[in-house]
């Protein structure tokens, strides 16, 4: 057998196969021995006709192409261990270059294959800001709000109400072909904000459409109307309205003062167990400080796992991003099925194919497949292994979470030994992730030192194969579908990447 081997460009090979004449002869006579069973011929038992006869019988053309089937069969297994490569996954026959004598060409994806850069010369200070008093004084402020006596005033409205306004908003120049609706006509209610809202570096002033909106409503009664424009700024909170001059138009429909309870010891006990006020404003405090160590270290470690990508080689074949895009598009199905959308009318809503989807997903895809190729290479280059005890307790916890989420047809078949032992590897996977990214941390800000393994048989090296994703997720992640700014469908990317709070201190007052 002769094997020439040309390597692709998108990390395959293409592989030339030619083998002797004597072993397609001898397939040959195997496939007319096994369609002879198949099919019936005057004057003898199935399998038992001479070779002419079932040549005859057939037609030299079927047993051929059975033949072929058989040898390709035979020598495929050889031919990945003769060429001495190492697939990613099952290879594709091109075609057959010729019978005379037998000669193949196979298309065969490789493993994906990650060169690090040396990620262990990395430095990069941990800065963490300490949480300024403001930001607890405005969460506070916010539960207040939540506990505020609302009741209609016949008066005009100043600082502080609650107007209830019929608003809508247009585009001042739309482009032709361009919807000049930019909200549509609705009643929205706007509480009226100091003109000068406290401000700090952690805690922006998020008024709803733009900052000092409210005030247009100061010294209006019910009934009132107002037409006036704007101009978004470049820098807008909005993306999709920066830059944008619009005209506003509402109609007051009610005016109400809002009454906030005194902030003292009782208000505190109405807000939860907590003794007196001070005890509130700890826990606000600890938790301001959670939140702001979590996305902290987010940020660190996407900087540093940025800088490892941007200096390592990393190669895979196209079926593995392809996979990889699969998955994401199954996880997206799945949060808007969550919230009972349906993919069909997500796309319909969008006005996109699945074509266009597939080209949002591609470079989520292709991120997501890069930080897991790269942190498993890191994973190995630091010979990271996984306890044996922790293994088993997140194991386990994952099968509760699938069993709890999947309809009861797919969670029968967790009892699938492959497909628990892929659970196992994902979860390994998961594991071998998280440990490469502390380790990335630690290298970063100095704080890593070698140490030895105290008991390593209660270690065991993770497997750095990628295997398909469970697609399930808690419930308490999926999004609605709708883009929070415009209340239009959100893309892929925002569904699935961006799907983060967007007030700390409202995650802080649910906490509480």
């Amino acid at each position: 057998m002769k094997i020439e081997t040309q390597p692709l460009e998108d990390h395959q090979v293409k592989l030339t196969v030619e083998v002797e004449t004597e072993k397609l002869n001898e397939a040959k006579l195997r496939a007319a021995h096994q369609l002879a069973k198949k099919v019936k011929i005057p004057g003898f038992r199935p399998g038992k006709a001479p070779y002419q006869v079932v040549v005859r019988q057939i037609g030299d053309a079927a047993i051929l192409e059975e033949a072929m089937e058989l040898l390709i069969e035979d020598i495929y297994p050889k031919v990945i261990e003769e060429a001495d490569i190492h697939p990613y996954g099952p290879g594709k026959l091109e075609q057959i270059v010729s019978q005379d004598p037998p000669t193949f060409e196979f298309v065969i994806p490789l493993e994906a294959k990650v060169v690090l850069g040396d990620f262990r010369l990395i430095r990069r200070p941990y800065e963490l800001k300490e949480i300024p008093e403001q930001n607890v004084d405005n969460v506070l402020d916010n539960l207040r709000e939540r506990q505020a006596v609302i009741e209609p005033v016949d008066r005009p409205a100043q600082e502080g109400d609650l107007v209830d306004v019929r608003l809508g908003v247009s585009r001042t120049q739309p482009i032709i072909g361009e919807d000049p609706v930019l909200i549509r006509e609705r009643s929205t209610p706007i509480v009226i904000n100091p003109e000068s809202p406290a401000k700090d570096e952690t805690y922006a002033n998020r008024e709803w459409p733009y900052p000092g909106f409210s005030s247009q409503l100061i010294g209006l009664s019910i009934n009132d109307e107002k037409t006036f424009t704007h101009s978004f700024a470049d820098d807008s909170e909005f993306e999709t309205l920066r830059g944008i001059e619009a005209e506003f138009h509402f109609i007051v429909e009610n005016v109400k003062s809002r009454t906030l309870p005194e902030m003292n010891d009782e208000f505190a006990s109405s807000v939860g167990e907590f003794s007196n006020l001070e005890a509130l404003r700890s826990e606000i405090h600890s938790d301001l400080e959670r939140q702001a160590r979590e996305a902290y270290d987010n940020e660190y470690e996407e900087e540093i796992l940025k800088e490892v990508i941007e200096q390592s080689d990393i190669k895979y074949p196209p079926q593995m991003l392809e996979r990889e895009i699969k998955s994401v598009i199954d996880n997206l199905k799945n949060r808007l099925e969550n919230q009972k959308l349906e993919l069909d009318l997500y796309l319909k809503s969008r006005q996109i194919d699945m074509d266009g989807l597939r080209a949002e997903a591609h470079p989520v895809a292709e991120s997501r497949l890069k930080r897991t190729l790269v942190l498993l290479e890191v994973a190995n280059a630091e010979k990271l292994e996984v306890n044996r005890e922790e293994l088993q307790n997140e194991t386990v916890r994952t099968m509760d979470t699938l069993y709890r989420n999947l309809p009861e047809k797919d969670a029968r078949r967790l009892n699938d030994p492959q497909v628990f032992n892929n659970v196992i590897e994902n979860v390994m996977a998961d594991m071998a992730i998280k440990h490469a990214m502390e380790r990335l941390r630690d290298i970063s800000n100095g704080t890593f030192q070698e140490a030895r393994v105290a008991d390593s048989d209660a270690l065991i090296e993770p497997s750095l194969e990628i295997v398909p994703e469970a697609n399930v997720e808690d419930s308490n992640e999926a999004t609605d579908g709708l883009d929070q700014q415009t209340n239009q469908p959100a893309s892929v990317e925002t569904i699935l990447v961006n799907n983060q709070p967007t007030s700390n201190d409202d995650k802080v007052i649910e906490e509480t």
